[in-house]
């Protein structure tokens, strides 16, 4: 692998799959869980998942997520989300996953041309941030992913 964080993505995304790419991103995160999840209808299905621990339960029930009841949707709308202490964050007062999903980043991924295809996302069920410097590499992977869905 090279010393670029970039080039050691792309080129894991194409001799080993997105399931490597995603490892190898949630390994620069203290998040939990990394995925993918593509937009169908109003539901947010799940197209890969890293999971760093725990229960396969838990990421059973992670598999299909209705639109409106999902931190993506706020992604879709404009166009990033990012809350790293969700029990105190205002912007989700009143949602049902406020302080369940403790933080969140997540960008939308473009398929086709400027045909939405769903969202990239780490996720965790506590309270994790991330720094400056990777939320910009993320957007640039979120450009990135979609070459490999």
């Amino acid at each position: 692998m090279t010393s670029d964080p970039y080039q050691s993505l792309q080129d894991l995304l194409q001799k080993q799959g997105l399931k490597a790419g995603l490892a190898f991103l949630n390994d620069r995160v203290p998040h939990r869980f990394t995925a993918v999840y593509r937009l169908d209808d109003m539901m947010l299905r799940r197209v890969e998942l890293v999971d760093k621990g725990g229960s396969p339960l838990e990421v059973n029930g992670l598999e299909a997520v209705p639109l409106e009841t999902s931190f993506c949707q706020f992604v879709l709308r404009d166009g990033q989300f990012v809350t790293s202490q969700s029990a105190s964050d205002t912007r989700l007062d009143g949602h049902p996953y406020q302080g369940v999903v403790g933080s969140y980043i997540g960008l939308p991924l473009q398929g086709g041309g400027d045909k939405l295809f769903g969202t990239f996302c780490h996720f965790d069920f506590s309270e994790q941030p991330v720094n400056d410097e990777e939320f910009a590499f993320l957007q640039r992977v979120a450009r990135l992913l979609p070459r490999y869905l």
